[in-house]
């Protein structure tokens, strides 16, 4: 019977008994490559994702640079508020509206500031016009000294002939012309930011129950009376801080009033009102700011008088650190004298002079803060912590010593507890 095509097909593609069959021809590179290579779906929308946070990243950076002195101003009148939220709440308890309470009270800042800044300007003022009719005398002064020094014969003629047509002094004219504009483009960009820092800190403070309630309304009720016991915290401590420190500018303007109106040097109120409030108001340097200017016009009196100051100063100083301070501070701003500083160098370092001002109240307020939540143990009774050490090689020593004299020795010192032999066990 003769094979079929069907027949022949399987016979040909049956494999005989014993052998691998025929391998069957590979794939189209195309396909297999195009299925590997599939890009997954997650991909494309994760790509997307990051740039994204990339982008937001970057423009948050761009606006908090742009913003730095919005925020900082923001800061310094939140802290402006804290220190004068005392006052408008004693005015509100008492029936004046919170509005008008905080008005009095800025009022009566600005109008401290502007008569200070007033006699400061008048006291320049006409120390700089006696500089101007004196000069004359002290350049005669000088030119004298110098022909009698070095055997010249200069006048006070060619000495100012010199000195006004001279290149220096053109260009030094020049030079301040052009910076007139710069100089005033400052005092107005000053002016703005401290309108800008009032008007914040008018808001803060009256509307302080509105900010509070605002901000405790997005809080749970747990979260809402810890925010509420830290804004208290930094109300005292500011409020404190300043009230402290306006007291101790007091007495001490008055102190130094004294000593300048009894020595008769000019501008004695002025310059006692300088003293207290540099020198209270500028952490770590305000002291010796506030001593050099009553010195340096005590110095145009009579040299001696200067030196009289400055012992002035210096032992005041030394009774207001360790007698006046830490009676009228030891309530409202109790921390040591190494974390004030420290805390002055770093908030100067982040902010400036801004933060050397608000580096005591808001380092003072984290530690009342954290003072409420570390729990405090009691301290062992150990000599070491009052400062003395053990003596490490006393006991080697007495053991040593108790070898060589040997135990029936009449001066051997009784051993101690500790080294006292054991009884054995087994006896």
């Amino acid at each position: 019977m003769a094979p079929t095509d069907e027949t022949a097909q399987v016979t040909k593609d049956t494999a005989p008994l014993g052998t691998t069959p025929p391998a069957e021809p590979p794939a189209e590179a195309g396909a297999e490559t195009g299925s590997a290579a599939r890009m997954p779906r997650w991909l494309p929308r994760a790509m997307v994702l990051a740039l994204a946070l990339i982008a937001c990243f970057q423009l948050g950076s761009w606006a908090f640079h742009q913003l730095t002195g919005l925020l900082i101003n923001i800061l310094i009148a939140f802290f402006l508020a804290l220190a004068v939220e005392p006052a408008v709440s004693w005015m509100a308890a008492r029936g004046l509206r919170r509005g008008f309470a905080t008005f009095l009270v800025f009022l009566s800042v600005v109008i401290a500031g502007a008569g200070f800044i007033t006699l400061m300007g008048s006291m320049l003022a006409g120390q700089i016009v006696d500089m101007v009719e004196d000069f004359p005398d002290y350049l005669d002064k000088v030119i004298s000294w110098i022909n009698q020094t070095f055997h010249t014969d200069l006048s006070r003629v060619e000495v100012q002939d010199s000195l006004v047509h001279s290149d220096w002094l053109q260009k030094y004219v020049q030079n301040s012309a052009s910076g007139v504009l710069d100089v005033s483009a400052q005092v107005l960009g000053g002016l703005f930011q401290l309108l800008t820092i009032l008007l914040f800190s008018f808001y803060f403070a009256a509307d302080g129950p509105r900010l509070r309630r605002a901000l405790c309304s997005v809080l749970p009720p747990a979260r809402q009376a810890e925010v509420l016991r830290a804004w208290e915290i930094a109300v005292d401590k500011t409020g404190g801080y300043l009230y402290s420190r306006g007291l101790m500018a007091l007495i001490s303007g008055i102190a130094h009033y004294v000593l300048l109106q009894v020595l008769s040097v000019p501008y004695a109120p002025v310059l006692g009102v300088w003293v207290g409030l540099v020198s209270q108001f500028i952490p770590t340097i305000g002291t010796y700011l506030a001593g050099a200017l009553p010195m340096l016009i005590a110095f145009t009196v009579d040299p001696w008088y200067a030196l009289w100051v400055l012992v002035f100063v210096v032992v005041y100083q030394q009774f207001e650190n360790y007698v006046l301070q830490p009676k009228l501070t030891a309530k409202s701003v109790d921390i040591h004298p190494a974390v004030a500083f420290g805390s002055v160098i770093a908030g100067t370092a982040l902010l400036g002079a801004v933060g050397a001002l608000i580096a005591i109240p808001a380092v003072a307020t984290l530690q009342a803060f954290l003072g409420a939540y570390v729990k405090r143990y009691d301290v062992t009774d150990d000599p070491r912590v009052h400062g003395h050490r053990r003596r490490v090689g006393a006991p080697l020593l007495a053991g040593v010593r108790r070898g060589l004299r040997g135990p029936n020795h009449p001066e051997a010192p009784p051993a101690s507890a500790e080294e006292q032999p054991k009884p054995d066990p087994g006896e």
